[in-house]
């Protein structure tokens, strides 16, 4: 498909098709459903992907280090997955758009009838974006239950997730504990404003360690 081309059409993945994500949906105890796909449905074979998240209020000083670390994973060419709903993700997505590395993006509801923006359809018709959901056409709007599905669903198909902040005592810092109850990796920004990931286990990254976190993808 050339550049500037019209976004490609849904597909749906099922049980047995070799893009299928079986074992991340068994995680979840959802391992019979379809998922709807458009894009590059074989970017999930070939690439481990790091889940980048952040709580919708980010403080100021983890907005600057939020920024940074979207850069350092365009820079680097590490694959990323997300939602992408909350103000900093929107502007991470942004960031990594500018990159060439493969990104999926997971909305909130059904994919079927979603209008793509413009800025998605470049990487889209390029194999580089894939758009991915496990709701049915009739989710046509996201809520705040399908966020918490979706989440499960995009930290079940990373390597790793990275919180960049979880304001404490939120849907965010519930996630994290779920995430880590799962034995999957999880890591954050160093910061006090941090300090509730860190006690429940999650590794404080530095921008300094950037790089040698993000090693395993380069």
């Amino acid at each position: 498909m050339r550049r500037g081309s019209s976004a490609p059409a849904t597909v749906t993945l099922r049980p047995g098709d070799a893009a299928y994500p079986a074992e991340q949906l068994k995680a979840i105890g959802d391992d019979n459903s379809v998922v709807a796909a458009r894009g590059d449905v074989d970017l999930l074979t070939r690439h481990q992907f790091v889940a980048l998240f952040c709580s919708v209020r980010c403080p100021g000083d983890l907005i600057l280090k939020t920024y940074d670390l979207a850069r350092a994973l365009r820079d680097a060419g590490v694959p990323v997955v997300g939602g992408f709903h909350s103000p900093m993700e929107k502007e991470c997505l942004r960031l990594l758009l500018r990159g060439r590395q493969p990104v999926v993006v997971c909305p909130a509801r059904g994919i079927e009838n979603m209008r793509v923006p413009s800025e998605w359809r470049p990487p889209l018709a390029e194999g580089r974006l894939l758009l991915l959901s496990p709701f049915s056409s009739s989710h046509r709007r996201p809520t705040a239950d399908l966020a918490a599905l979706r989440n499960d669903f995009v930290a079940t198909l990373a390597h790793r997730v990275f919180i960049a902040h979880a304001a404490p005592g939120g849907r965010t810092e519930a996630f994290a504990c779920k995430v880590l109850g799962w034995g999957k990796p999880l890591l954050t920004l160093e910061s006090d404003r941090n300090a509730n990931l860190v006690a429940l286990g999650a590794l404080p990254v530095t921008h300094e360690g950037f790089q040698e976190t993000l090693r395993p993808w380069m």
